[in-house]
Parts: structure tokens; sequence; C-alpha cells
């Protein structure tokens, strides 16, 4: 019998985020994997058995729709979602082009809205499947400079709580997982924190293990919410 299929968004340079979280999900599942970068997923899907690589920019909602359609003709229905792709705008309110508020919700709500159309159907019938999305402290609190981020992810976190609260009872978990940390990546590190110890970042590897851990809850104890805070963080 083949392994399910998990589909994850987002999936940037090694070692980063959605790299370790279909690196993970590729124990147990066969992974489709979607990012922007064509040559570095491909390289990445090299490297991983049972992983394929789909360059698509989810920003492109028709690419999305098609590249869905291209998963489940070449690798089936996917058990598992994973929203892991993310823009961010940020700086003054009355200095930043209103379009990238549009892409902003585009790439973290709108994009989340397709891959559920485009998935649910087939958890429904099975009785089963998870949606996951990586989530921001954003999404609850709005701060200076943060105003076109922030309202997307709120929106998104809302839009991932009425899946749930629809699709729960018809058998899939949806979570949001919400990171409140500096992630340790060969791109944040540097540019967020760069005199900061190692146990001040979150690590990839650990998030996409709390991820693998949720999506197997048992459903008597489903989660939606749940909050990644390392100790160094202020909250």
């Amino acid at each position: 019998m083949s392994k399910p299929v998990c589909v994850v968004t987002g999936v940037g340079p090694e070692f980063g985020t959605g790299a370790e979280i279909a690196r993970r999900f590729a124990d147990g599942y066969r992974v489709a994997m979607i990012a922007r970068n064509a040559a570095n997923v491909r390289a990445l899907a090299a490297n991983s058995p049972g992983a394929r690589a789909y360059p698509c920019d989810v920003a492109d909602l028709d690419a999305l729709v098609e590249t869905l359609a291209r998963v489940k003709s070449e690798m089936g229905p996917p058990a598992v979602v994973i929203h892991n792709a993310v823009h961010a705008t940020r700086g003054p309110l009355l200095e930043t082009d209103p379009c990238d508020l549009e892409r902003d919700f585009r790439v973290n709500a709108t994009a989340l809205l397709h891959l559920a159309r485009e998935t649910l159907p087939a958890m429904v019938d099975a009785g089963s499947g998870a949606i996951l999305v990586t989530g921001n402290t954003a999404s609850i609190r709005g701060m200076a400079r943060n105003g076109f981020f922030a309202s997307s992810k709120a929106a998104q976190r809302i839009l991932a709580e009425a899946i749930a609260r629809e699709f729960g009872p018809l058998g899939v978990h949806v979570a949001y997982f919400l990171v409140d940390a500096a992630i340790d990546t060969p791109r944040t590190r540097p540019t967020l924190a760069p005199d900061k110890p190692d146990e001040y970042f979150a690590k990839p590897a650990a998030i996409a293990e709390e991820m693998y851990r949720v999506a197997h809850q048992d459903r008597s104890t489903w989660s939606f919410l749940v909050e990644l805070r390392p100790f160094g963080e202020t909250w």
C-alpha cells in the first residue's frame, strides 16, 4: 500500500522551516513540495526520497490550483496540507504601497482558501485529513510598522479557525501554529539577531517535529491554536 500524500507550500532553502517540514513528513508520507524557487525545490527533491518538486508561486492563484491538480493526478489526494508560504510587508503605514497589502493577503490567506477548497473534498470523503498553517504572533496583535502583515495573518488565523469549526466534525483536523520566535535559518539569523546565542532561536527541525506530532493527535484531543514560544521571547 502506497504512503499517503502530504503537500507543503513555502519550501525554501535547505534547513529552513519549509524544508525541515518536508523532510520530517517524508518519514511516512510522499511529499509534494511547492515553492517559488524552481532550482532550489528541485535540488531538495533530488535529495529527499519520496518527495517531488512542484515549482509554483502561491501568489499566482490560478497556477496554485493547476499545481494542486497536478499533485492529485500524479501523486493522489493529499491527506495532509501544510501552508508554510508567507509574504510579509513591513514599514510605515503611510509610506507602504497598498498593493503590498493585497499580496500579503493573497499569499497568507487567499492561498490557504484555495488549498482548502482543492483538498477538503477528498479529506471529507475519506473521513480524515489535516490542514496545518504556520502562523505568527502578528495574527493576534497589531504593531507599529506591521499593519499589512499583521492584518493578513489575523485573517489567515480566523479563516483557519472557520475551516476547523466547519470541517472538524467531518474528520478534518485543522491547526494553527502561532510561532512567537526568531527562527534559526541561514537568512534570519544574520539579519535579525546576529549576536544572539543558539538557544534564543527556534529550530526549524523542532517546529517541524511539533507539526508532525499535532498532525497525528488523537481525534478526542485535537489542538487548534498551538503556541511555540522559546523562553527567550518576551510575552
